[in-house]
Parts: C-alpha cells; sequence; structure tokens
C-alpha cells in the first residue's frame, strides 16, 4: 500500500507555516488531494529534578487558553539547528536552566491527517541555573516548578498534546 506525491500548491505563507494542496497517486493508480499544513517540527522538554517537574504557563490565544499548562518548548527555526540544540535552547530561554543529561522520550506527529508537523520530546535531568538568564517579558511566560508528587493534577489541568506526552510518560516510569 504505497503512493507517490504528484505536487503541491502552496495557497498561504506565514512566518511558521505554509497551508496547501498536496497531490498524491497509491500504488492502485487512485489520485487524491490532500489539504495541508507544512511545519518547521517542533521540541518539547520534559526537565526533571528529583522532587519536581518544570512547566510553563503561557497564554495561548488560538485556543482561547489564558494560561496553558506545557512542559518548556519551541519550534524549530533556527536554520541547520538540530533537535536536540533546539531543546537545550529553548529549556534556557523559557526557565533559565541547563541539563547535564538528556534522553530522547518520542518523535511524534501532532495530526498527521492534515499536518506535517513533527515534535521530539526529551527528559532532561541534571539541571542548573543560568546565572545569565532573563526571561522575555514580551513572551508571558511563567516559570511552574511542579511538584512530582501532584503529578497527577498537573496532569488533569492540562489540554496541551506535547506536554500530556510527556506527562504520562513520566508518570507511568514513575510507577514502574
Amino acid at each position: 500500500m504505497g503512493f507517490d506525491a504528484l505536487g503541491s500548491e502552496v495557497r498561504f505563507q506565514g512566518r511558521m507555516i505554509r497551508t496547501g494542496i498536496e497531490r498524491y497517486r497509491h500504488d492502485d493508480g487512485t489520485e487524491v488531494s490532500r489539504e495541508k499544513v507544512w511545519h518547521p517540527g517542533a521540541v518539547g522538554v520534559v526537565a526533571l529534578e528529583q522532587d519536581s517537574v518544570w512547566l510553563t504557563r503561557q497564554p495561548r490565544e488560538v485556543v482561547g487558553a489564558t494560561a496553558s499548562l506545557e512542559v518548556p518548548a519551541g519550534k524549530l527555526d533556527v536554520e541547520g539547528e538540530s533537535p536536540l540544540d533546539t531543546a537545550k535552547r529553548e529549556l534556557a530561554e523559557e526557565i533559565g536552566q541547563h541539563a547535564e543529561r538528556w534522553k530522547e522520550i518520542f518523535v511524534f506527529y501532532t495530526s498527521p491527517g492534515f499536518s506535517d508537523e513533527r515534535i521530539w520530546l526529551y527528559e532532561a535531568t541534571g539541571l542548573s541555573v543560568d546565572p545569565d538568564f532573563e526571561p522575555d517579558r514580551s513572551e508571558r511566560i511563567e516559570i511552574v516548578r511542579w511538584p512530582l508528587d501532584r503529578l497527577d493534577e498537573a496532569i488533569a489541568e492540562c489540554e496541551d498534546s506535547k506536554t500530556l506526552i510527556g506527562l504520562l510518560w513520566l508518570a507511568a516510569r514513575r510507577r514502574g
């Protein structure tokens, strides 16, 4: 059950995404068109200390959320930067932390029915404070150090997919 891409037509080009139509031919000769959102990809970081996980709260106007609870995260928007290097940069920029140890947890597509957005999710441990950290006030990020003994409350509050995946992974790991 394979297919070949026949071509695409971009109908909108923004700072972060492109949208349009992509056409395909399946092995049986059937041709289909799909609406598509092209996205550069993103990272998320489950930043762990012995008794807590670092999260953020920030407005997500597109979904009407005034304080979305999320892991530190960001887009792959620096040309040539690897997902791991993006994760390291975002951890420092969003919560002012560096990590000694990094482990890739998962790589997944957020909505493969219409978008090629792919997220790399990492675990970061051995955290230390960045002495030069200056919060970017324009991003409206509240830094939250969430106690691990209340992890189920964070999961219940969260509606962000990358964060839910990361926190559910963490909860399963903690339960053994």
